[in-house]
C-alpha cells in the first residue's frame, strides 16, 4: 500500500453536541487530522442513507456520524434513527464487497471536544488500514 495514501473522510456532526464538541477541539487546540472534513447538520437524525452512500460512491474513503449522546437528543429520537441507518448502509456495504467499518456513528456531547478528536484519529487510522475507496468515481 502507498504510505502517503491520506484518506478522505466525511463527518456529519449535530449542531448541538458533535459540531459544538468539534469546535471545542478546536478552541482546546487539539490536534486532529486534517483530512476529517466536517458537514454540520441540525440534527444527525437529518442525515439520509443516501447521503452516507453518495459520499461513499463520490469517492469518500470513510464516513462517520457524530450525533448526541444517546437519550439526549435534541429532537428525541434523531440519533437512534440514524444509528439504524448507519447499520443498514453497513449491511448494503458489506453485501457489495466493500468493507463496512467505512461508516461508523459516533455518539458526543458538546463537552466532549478530547473525544472529538480521538475519534478523528481512529477513524483516519482505521481507513488508512483498509486503503482507499474500492469504489471508483
Amino acid at each position: 500500500m502507498n504510505e502517503t495514501f491520506e484518506p478522505q473522510i466525511l463527518a456529519y456532526c449535530c449542531k448541538y453536541c458533535a459540531y459544538a464538541a468539534a469546535d471545542l477541539a478546536g478552541s482546546m487546540r487539539l490536534n486532529y487530522p486534517s483530512n476529517i472534513k466536517v458537514i454540520q447538520v441540525p440534527c444527525s437524525g437529518r442525515v439520509d442513507i443516501l447521503h452516507l452512500l453518495t459520499a461513499i460512491e463520490r469517492g469518500a474513503d470513510g464516513v462517520y456520524v457524530a450525533g448526541c449522546m444517546e437519550g439526549e437528543c435534541h429532537f428525541v429520537e434523531g440519533n437512534l434513527k440514524t444509528r439504524r441507518k448507519v447499520e443498514s448502509v453497513q449491511r448494503t456495504l458489506q453485501e457489495l464487497g466493500i468493507e463496512p467499518e467505512r461508516v461508523q456513528m459516533f455518539n458526543l456531547s458538546s463537552a466532549m471536544g478530547p473525544r472529538f478528536a480521538e475519534i478523528a484519529s481512529e477513524m483516519t487510522e482505521k481507513i488508512r488500514e483498509l486503503g482507499p475507496t474500492p469504489v471508483k468515481s
